[in-house]
């Protein structure tokens, strides 16, 4: 495998999200995360496919930064595009209808989506056990380990070793207090 295509993506999505800031008490830079889901993909849950990996480095291009599909498109094509297009939330929606529509639409998702959406989820459970915002009391917490367990449901059976790590990180929660 060509490194060359990921490094792209990686580059590009770092210059995207070259201003942003993640929610934890850190403000840690936003690059980090989509790193971070790349990482889980390919180190835990033995992903080698370069759509998948390159998906998951572009996966909040679109959603968060003034990147588009078309423009997804013609730089890494449209099998990575339309991974894309399938994890990205319609921003002009209410936050709770958002929510629902990830439960919906997972098990529907492609299985190379359905990856990338386990990854992440594990992502934002371990960074909330981590670091979480500061404003995020355990009850809030705990929501949203019961809103991504199930989104994560809808994915399961895709990757086993991604759902041993998703279920991992979710007891990891039960620490919650």
């Amino acid at each position: 495998m060509s490194y060359a295509p990921l490094l792209k993506a990686i580059s590009f999505a770092a210059d995207k999200h070259r201003n942003q800031k993640r929610k934890d008490q850190e403000a840690s830079p936003y690059i980090n995360h989509p790193i971070a889901v790349a990482a889980v993909l390919a180190d835990e849950g033995n992903v080698d496919d370069e759509s998948i990996l390159m998906a998951a480095i572009l996966h909040d291009t679109v959603e968060d930064t003034e990147t588009t599909f078309e423009e997804l498109e013609n730089l890494f094509g449209v099998e990575v595009a339309g991974i894309v297009r399938e994890l990205t939330d319609d921003k002009s929606l209410l936050k709770e209808v958002r929510k629902e529509l990830q439960i919906e639409h997972a098990a529907y998702a492609s299985f190379r989506a359905k990856q990338v959406k386990i990854a992440d989820k594990i992502c934002n459970i371990r960074d909330i056990l981590k670091s979480p915002p500061h404003d995020w009391l355990a009850e809030r917490k705990r929501e949203y380990l019961e809103w991504a367990t199930k989104v994560v449901n809808g994915c399961r059976g895709v990757n086993p070793g991604l759902d041993k790590v998703f279920d991992s990180a979710l007891a990891a929660g039960d620490t919650i207090s």
